[in-house]
């Protein structure tokens, strides 16, 4: 690639007393990885997230239809195939369209949840090294335990979409020094 990777869009949510979120943007790439023409959008996605470091535990379905968070890993979501409306950050949290090729990079904490979606849908998910998968729902002592393990979960080495120089390490990395 040449010149610097496109800039993502950033969200940042507040803790609303259910789904904490992180102090850490959430990272949005509109049409992040080009599919067009292909047959195997899928197949081009998982590429992509295992070349740049986030080949972890990954996975193609759609986006759960409920609020929900993951306190002790960060998470990469690329739609392939189909359109889905989103909303990331909980109920006080920004609606977002995703379209084939859209990735969405999430770090610990921060709520999602599909509102709509079209029965074509699939996304793919994936995650980095360190951390560790969890589900969480928004109860009282999963948002306590939360707040414990959302700062200890490792920053990746790469943007899952354009690795080690990509905007992702230099996004999260001034955050930690608050």
């Amino acid at each position: 690639m040449n010149g610097e990777p496109p800039a993502p869009l950033t969200f940042s949510f507040a803790d609303d007393g259910a789904i904490p979120n992180n102090r850490l943007p959430l990272l949005f790439y509109r049409r992040g990885i080009d599919l067009s023409g292909s047959a195997a959008p899928e197949d081009i996605i998982e590429s992509a997230f295992t070349a740049n470091g986030w080949g972890r535990d990954m996975w193609r379905n759609g986006i759960f239809p409920y609020v929900h968070y993951h306190a002790m890993i960060h998470e990469a979501l690329g739609v392939a195939r189909g359109h889905a409306r989103v909303r990331f950050g909980g109920t006080k949290g920004e609606d977002v369209d995703l379209n084939p090729g859209d990735i969405a990079v999430l770090p610990a904490g921060t709520g999602h949840q599909r509102l709509a979606g079209s029965d074509d849908l699939v996304v793919i998910g994936a995650y980095p090294p360190g951390g560790k998968y969890n589900l969480c729902r928004g109860s009282r002592h999963e948002h306590a335990q939360a707040l414990v393990t959302i700062p200890q979960v490792p920053l990746p080495a790469s943007d899952p979409v354009f690795g080690a120089t990509g905007p992702l390490p230099k996004l999260w990395r001034p955050a930690t020094h608050d």
